[in-house]
């Protein structure tokens, strides 16, 4: 009963740690970011086990997490309002041409990276020329042009 108590306080504690941390997307991760994850995924794996490494308590911990995750997916689409909480919500960057300087602040952005989406996505040049940009629960941000006539 010991490790399921410590998956599901691992588990718990990782959720809100990701939630505090931001939405990134894997292709933003930066080198010193996968460092950062492969220390997590060891500090954790201790914090888990303690002192038993057994195949037992492996699998135990295993089913913990992944049933731990289906029962939120359960949750989140019961109730929207929790998954909101669990997962975010889209966050507005840029609305008719003018960036949100506090958004981009809380979600640890910059207008170059704004930019960036811009010309991958749209081959938009100015910041003039975007009606939205949206920073999605993915950590991906969308785009959404102005219409030019």
């Amino acid at each position: 009963m010991d490790a399921v108590i410590r998956g599901l306080a691992i588990y718990f504690t990782l959720l809100a740690i990701i939630r505090l941390s931001g939405r990134r997307t894997l292709a933003q991760m930066t080198p010193f970011d996968l460092v950062i994850v492969l220390v997590i995924s060891e500090t954790t794996q201790q914090a888990m086990l303690g002192d038993d490494f057994s195949i037992t308590n492996a699998v135990l911990l295993i089913l913990t997490l992944f049933t731990t995750d289906i029962a939120l997916s359960y949750v989140k689409r019961w109730s929207p309002k929790t998954g909101h909480i669990i997962d975010g919500v889209p966050t507005v960057l840029v609305t008719n041409g003018v960036y949100d300087e506090r958004a981009l602040r809380g979600c640890r952005l910059d207008k170059e990276d704004v930019m960036e989406a811009a010309r991958v996505q749209e081959g938009i040049e100015s910041v003039r020329d975007v009606k939205f940009a949206i920073l999605e629960v993915s950590g991906a941000i969308s785009i959404v042009p102005k219409k030019t006539d």
